[in-house]
């Protein structure tokens, strides 16, 4: 472990789920802190897979196919590949360059996806999505359960034909707070970061009274303004917007008055 950097002797509480918090995980130990990882969203696939079934049967009949995040990307795949390569004629788009570089990784090239902000409404505004691009034309999201409903219903304003296809599930965590009240109660727990509304609202609920006393006075480092404004709704004030994804996520913290 680095001793020195701009984060030494900080603990950092990564909550990525398990599979995608391993970059941010070892940029904090670049810069010389210590991270925690502490998913708060738990992924496991979808309770029926009939949905993905049929969208792989009729692959080649989708003119645009997005994919929300890189678990929907990581549960889609192996059943759209299954058959044979990606149709060249179908346009990969995605929310997030996490989800790009997943997908070329595993042979799908040429995704679309926003470059600053990285949310449904950046997607929407990509030229790919115009209207004269989908009318008429059918579109496949794949995501987990529940979710925001603004790209589907956009794109079908537009004149799409829109399936949209539950690949994953999440849960909350499932063996609960210790790991963090340990740290808390030690002193060795520093800040959070949270990229997800949904795993922030599950933490508040799982904390009891003392966890959500530790909760108020941790900096907690959000990339989505969208997330910010729902960390205010749960009660929260000490909350530091970065700019997106894990670069964004380093960059505030590493620049942080932690001495203030």
């Amino acid at each position: 472990m680095t001793l020195h950097g701009p984060l030494a002797g900080r603990t950092i509480v990564v909550t990525r789920p398990q599979a995608q918090a391993a970059p941010l995980a070892e940029a904090i130990v670049a810069a010389g802190g210590t991270p925690l990882i502490f998913p708060l969203l738990e992924i496991s696939p979808a309770a029926d897979p009939q949905a993905l079934a049929e969208a792989a049967a009729r692959l080649g009949e989708y003119s645009l196919a997005v994919f929300i995040s890189p678990n929907a990307a990581d549960h889609a795949l192996p059943a759209l590949l299954a058959r044979g390569r990606w149709p060249a004629a179908l346009i990969p788009a995605a929310v997030g360059q996490g989800t790009v570089k997943f997908l070329a990784e595993r042979g799908v090239p040429g995704c679309i996806a926003p470059t600053e902000r990285f949310d449904s409404e950046s997607l929407l505004e990509l030229p790919e999505l115009a209207v004269d691009r989908v009318k008429g034309k059918r579109v496949a999201i794949f995501r987990g359960d529940g979710g925001r409903e603004l790209l589907a219903e956009t794109l079908r304003e537009r004149g799409a034909t829109v399936d949209c296809i539950t690949c994953y599930r999440r849960s909350g965590p499932s063996n609960g707070v210790v790991p963090l009240m340990a740290a808390w109660r030690a002193g060795k727990l520093d800040a959070l970061t949270v990229s997800s509304s949904e795993g922030l609202r599950y933490l508040v609920d799982l904390l009891d009274t003392e966890g959500r006393a530790f909760l108020q006075k941790t900096p907690l480092f959000v990339p989505h303004a969208r997330i910010a404004e729902n960390a205010r709704a749960l009660g929260l004030n000490n909350i530091l917007l970065t700019d997106a994804a894990d670069a964004g996520i380093l960059a505030g913290l590493v620049a942080y008055n932690w001495t203030a």
